[in-house]
């Protein structure tokens, strides 16, 4: 039975990542400060309370827990905040993923799943991205990111460590049994800030911008359900057990929605009307971003099963009513 430590196992990704790795059974361990997790999302086996830059807290869990491999989700994700606090983001998603990466070197842990980003592409010149595209990020938060794959190419070419970067695009839905979500604080994604909108706790949505060179004038992105997206940790986590070398992946469907898409498919699941904001353009937002991820389906034999929009926003809009 192979055990696994998760870093940020109590957010989003990682809680939904840990529930299945407890399905497939294997023993997990979680280690999250909950600055941005929740200690009701971690489902399965036990969850150590501390941070990343408490290294004599890090080297002590993972020598006791000695795991066969580790999955690092831990990290700040909102845009916005890493161009107004870029040192925030450059302490807690570069550097103390160093001091994962020392920690694991330290007692001879040499696998590492990365949860990565689509945002290292920065503003592609391409709309489908595939993972040889340049990595240009424009901002702090991609830029941590893209600092991170150096140092785990370097060091897997220096120290035998073997890895494997997953780059995100839009994850999106829960937990098809209604036992966790997207809860995050404050909220800057889509489908959920839609949905918050549907059940009265905003005002409208915001669309930002109407006038891209798209089919409605509105922003298209690759959607990919978070159980779709943990199912590739899982992959990406055997690959590794049997010893395949390191690599990196985009995690997407190949094919975006609108923005104007998206609400409209959430008009019609939630069944109520829910008021659009026209608002400028945001600076930075590229008109198209979709994932080739022809790689991830060839070299992982990834096989998504909730490539359906009206599903994702479903699994969403169930989670969001069970708010208080």
């Amino acid at each position: 039975m192979n055990k696994i430590l998760i870093t940020g196992g109590a957010g989003y990704i990682g809680s939904h990542v840990g529930a299945l790795l407890d399905e497939r059974g294997y023993t997990v361990l979680t280690y999250d400060n909950l600055s941005k997790g929740h200690r009701d999302a971690v489902l399965q086996g036990d969850l150590v309370v501390g941070d990343l830059a408490d290294t004599a807290l890090l080297d002590k869990t993972i020598q006791d827990f000695s795991p066969d491999a580790v999955m690092h989700f831990a990290a700040f994700i909102e845009v916005g905040e890493s161009v107004r606090e870029p040192l925030k983001y450059y302490n807690n998603n570069a550097a103390n993923s160093i001091n994962l990466l020392s920690s694991m070197e330290k007692f001879g842990v040499r696998r590492l799943i990365f949860s990565s980003t689509a945002a290292v592409y920065g503003s592609p010149e391409k709309s489908l991205i595939s993972e040889d595209s340049p990595m240009k990020p424009i901002n702090p938060y991609g830029q941590a990111k893209t600092f991170v794959e150096k140092v785990l190419q370097d060091a897997s070419a220096a120290k035998g460590l073997r890895y494997v970067a997953l780059r995100y695009f839009n994850a999106a839905g829960a937990d098809p049994r209604g036992r966790i979500g997207e809860r995050h604080d404050p909220e800057s994604h889509l489908i959920p800030l839609i949905l918050k909108t549907a059940a009265g706790r905003r005002k409208g949505i915001e669309i930002y911008g109407t006038d891209y060179p798209t089919y409605d004038g509105t922003c298209i992105r690759d959607f990919i359900h978070v159980m779709d997206l943990a199912d590739a940790h899982l992959l990406a986590l055997q690959y590794l057990l049997e010893d395949g070398g390191s690599d990196v992946f985009n995690c997407g469907y190949g094919h975006g929605y609108s923005v104007r898409e998206v609400i409209e498919t959430a008009r019609t699941v939630t069944g109520i009307t829910i008021p659009a904001i026209h608002a400028e353009r945001r600076l930075g937002d590229p008109a198209v971003l979709v994932a080739d991820s022809m790689k991830l389906k060839k070299k992982l034999k990834w096989m998504p099963r909730h490539d359906d929009l009206e599903y994702i926003i479903r699994t969403a809009w169930e989670w969001e009513r069970k708010q208080p």
